[in-house]
């Protein structure tokens, strides 16, 4: 198994687990939601968890990896947002949840790059 074969499972596992996450604990996903976006938090919670599942099985398939990856990117880049708002509402909470919250921004960045890194090193159909 090639390191860019590795780093394609492991992508999909972690964007199975948390899309996972939020389709069956939803509670702690829909108070990130911002407010200004439309429709009920829940709702936004499990489309996010939905997107993510489906960008699990594109990254997993070595036909749609590239695809899902580079879609794996953008969800990333898209929910960033909603860890802003989970840092800005726990600002009082006790530190390690703040730290916790503080620590989600900065993470965002390695998972896009490690997205990019799958969708750079991938070829369409081939599993390397």
């Amino acid at each position: 198994m090639t390191d860019s074969s590795r780093a394609s499972r492991r992508l999909a596992t972690l964007m199975a687990g948390i899309g996972t996450l939020h389709l069956v604990a939803p509670k702690p996903f829909d108070a990130i939601v911002p407010e200004r976006l439309p429709g009920r938090a829940r709702t936004w919670t499990y489309l996010s968890g939905v997107a993510e599942l489906a960008c699990a099985a594109a990254v997993a398939n070595p036909r749609t990896r590239k695809a899902g990856a580079l879609a794996t990117a953008g969800l990333m880049a898209a929910v960033f947002p909603a860890n802003v708002k989970m840092a800005r509402d726990w600002r009082d909470k006790p530190l390690p949840m703040r730290a916790a919250a503080y620590g989600r921004l900065p993470f965002q960045a390695p998972l896009i790059a490690w997205a990019l890194h799958v969708a750079r090193t991938s070829a369409d159909g081939d599993d390397r």
